[in-house]
């Protein structure tokens, strides 16, 4: 079966020349002009990936991606921006991005990383098909609930990306072990993960946040300086 890919860029050269490449590779595509027309499109299919321009009219790609997190939509997101800017690229990944590509960029790259999320997917979304380890588990103090994708601490609870979950699954996993950038992008990420660490700076503080309890204890996540970080529970 075809892959679906929803992609909303408001540029029509951009948004067609998208749509004859990845239609090219077998996939699917549909093109939305704005975000808007995205959020309207988006529960008429069951898109496999959405592919957001960040600046549009009407309706940004940030405002979308907040939108399909909000409903609790785990499709992967992958951004098209034209900024530089570092905090531009950590916004999108704090609203639930999980990937993006800086305009102008190649083709081969563009389709190098689409393959890489929905692999991903299809092994995330293959494995929970499987019997596998008990639907919550401590982490800390708090209680991470695999099926549901959240996380009650403090007597709240908040949802988690994907990715935040794999990483609480692999800190668990490896308590008291100090665990390299490197290693943690390739057990979360991938092999073929082509972002930097900085991206997973960023999960790793989000999670932090996820976890802490509102009288400021300390995280279990501890930053082990020029190597990785390490769980102490």
């Amino acid at each position: 079966m075809k892959a679906k890919i929803l992609i909303a860029e408001d540029d029509a050269n951009i948004r067609l020349g998208l749509v004859a490449t990845l239609e090219s590779e077998g996939y699917a595509v549909t093109p939305a002009s704005d975000g808007a027309q995205a959020l309207k499109l988006y529960p008429q299919d069951k898109y496999d990936l959405v592919i957001l321009d960040v600046m549009m009219p009407k309706v940004s790609g940030y405002d979308v991606c907040r939108e399909l997190r909000a409903k609790e939509a785990r499709v992967p997101v992958l951004f098209l921006t034209a900024k530089g800017e570092e905090i531009d690229k950590v916004v999108g990944l704090k609203l639930g991005a999980d990937d993006y590509v800086t305009k102008p960029f190649g083709v081969q790259e563009l389709l190098a990383r689409v393959e890489a999320l929905l692999r991903r997917s299809r092994a995330a979304t293959a494995s929970a098909t499987v019997p596998g380890p008990a639907a919550v588990f401590r982490f800390g103090a708090a209680e991470i609930d695999r099926h549901r994708f959240t996380v009650t601490a403090d007597g709240r609870t908040t949802a988690l990306t994907a990715r935040e979950l794999k990483l609480a699954e692999v800190f668990a996993a490896h308590s008291g072990e100090v665990l390299t950038r490197d290693t943690l992008l390739n057990a979360v990420w991938g092999i073929d993960y082509f972002g930097t660490t900085r991206t997973l700076d960023q999960h790793v503080a989000q999670l932090r946040k996820k976890l802490d309890s509102s009288d400021g204890e300390t995280s279990v996540i501890h930053t082990v300086h020029g190597v990785g970080y390490r769980y102490e529970p």
